[in-house]
């Protein structure tokens, strides 16, 4: 198959094995550990609040993340529900296009 996989009786194999990461890795996000700088005035607010709330110079985004789901859980419900939301489509659809494809190479109509 051209697809990078290999079926073995039941088991479908990946010939690729530097493509896959594991469950830690993928929930791993590098952007939550970036230091922000005060570059709008939104986020001078930001990380002069968090900081001062932390005691902490060097504020990262996963310290906002976790001050603005503590202080204002309203708005970060609201981001990940609309995150999440979005995810789901985007999975529906690939899957549909992915049916719509198998169906269109399994008739032997490749456009």
């Amino acid at each position: 198959m051209s697809d990078g996989l290999e079926k073995e009786g039941e088991e479908i194999q990946f010939l690729h094995e530097e493509n896959v990461i594991g469950e830690e890795k993928a929930h791993q996000n590098p952007l939550l550990a970036k230091s922000v700088e005060g570059d709008s005035e939104l986020k001078e607010m930001l990380v002069e609040y968090v900081g001062t709330k932390l005691d902490n110079e060097e504020v990262t985004v996963n310290m906002i993340v976790e001050i603005l789901a503590l202080e204002f859980p309203e708005f970060v419900f609201a981001m990940a529900e609309e995150n999440f939301l979005r995810g789901y489509q985007l999975g529906l659809d690939d899957a549909n296009k992915l049916r719509t494809t198998v169906a269109t190479a399994n008739t032997g109509n490749g456009e």
